[in-house]
């Protein structure tokens, strides 16, 4: 079954959801999400797109690494 996770959200508020998603977001290449205090401090202003533009990962990679995992990564107001 797919988690659906809305893209519109925090990172802090999707790995407090979801914890596993933080080594997903690993290793799609968001290096800093594992050093000491940054979820809980950057986490919390910052959404996976904000965040991939900033590292400058390529969006489709992203997206691409979260399906494969078994999310569904939506829009806010997007049908479900």
């Amino acid at each position: 079954m797919h988690k659906k996770i809305d893209l519109d959200d925090s990172v802090y508020k999707l790995c407090t959801l979801h914890p596993e998603l933080k080594a997903v977001m690993k290793d799609a290449g968001f290096q800093n999400i594992t050093k000491p205090g940054m979820l809980e401090t950057a986490g919390r202003i910052m959404t996976i797109p904000k965040g991939a533009r900033m590292m400058q990962i390529e969006w489709n990679h992203v997206l691409d690494i979260l399906k494969a995992h078994g999310f569904d990564p939506v829009w806010k107001g997007e049908k479900q």
